[in-house]
């Protein structure tokens, strides 16, 4: 996988030196968020911080923490890295990985989220909280530090999507624009597993709300704007209000 990191990013640099000549404009932006760093890291958490600091909490002060954490935490800089190239496959509009790099604010959310996630399972729960706060303003996403996401994850637009506490969301996820995965009710009655646990190469379109202690499974496809409030079982797609498997495929 460090090769791949490496792969990635000396892409990004190729791409980046190109885009340099075509607009001049952006010299000085290109230089700053990409050339001028060593590594994806580097270039990452600059871009992380710069959006999360303010007077507040300075920019420098985020950027340390990002900073200990992606150079003690691989696998988080792994995820990282599987975000991107799944952005880059899966959405047509993206041409470079420079462009997801550099722009989507949804891969920008998720980095930022993976880092509040660290810190919440690390005794540091009130920076956590902060840094939940700042994503929710910053980029309109608003994803519980306690949710367990894993890796190759798009969050396509991002605008409005809301990810609940115990919300699990496994590899290879495609979440569409004001998605809320959420808790049906207050009245817990001792369930820890209150949102909803999505599987591997689920499609959640536009608008979709998905509420409670269900299970989506396997290869789901979730149709806009339906309200999914049980379990679904793998390889169907999904429809409504309330949703209602329309098709079923035998693909595994």
């Amino acid at each position: 996988m460090f090769e791949k990191i490496e792969l990635i990013w000396n892409q990004i640099l190729s791409e980046v030196q190109t885009l340099v000549n075509q607009e001049p404009a952006l010299i000085g932006f290109y230089y700053s968020h990409i050339i001028n760093h060593k590594n994806f890291c580097s270039a990452l958490s600059y871009i992380l911080s710069n959006k999360l600091g303010n007077e507040i909490v300075s920019i420098a002060s985020i950027r340390e923490i990002i900073d200990d954490i992606y150079n003690s935490q691989h696998d988080i800089v792994v995820s990282a890295i599987q975000d991107i190239q799944k952005i880059y496959e899966k959405d047509l509009t993206v041409e470079y990985y420079s462009i997801a790099f550099l722009y989507i604010k949804g891969f920008h959310a998720l980095q930022a989220y993976r880092i509040s996630n660290y810190l919440w399972n690390n005794q540091r729960k009130e920076l956590a909280i902060y840094l939940y706060n700042r994503i929710s303003t910053i980029f309109s996403v608003d994803i519980h530090p306690s949710a367990k996401i894993g890796s190759g994850i798009v969050l396509d637009h991002a605008t409005g999507i809301v990810i609940g506490a115990t919300t699990v969301i496994q590899d290879n996820v495609y979440i569409f624009q004001s998605v809320t995965l959420g808790s049906s009710t207050r009245e817990v009655s001792g369930v820890y597993q209150r949102c909803p646990i999505i599987q591997e190469g689920v499609v959640i379109g536009v608008g979709a709300v998905i509420l409670g202690n269900v299970e989506i499974g396997s290869k789901v496809r979730i149709g806009a704007g339906s309200i999914v409030l049980t379990s679904i079982p793998s390889n169907s797609t999904v429809f409504g209000v309330p949703a209602k498997v329309i098709s079923f495929s035998n693909n595994r």
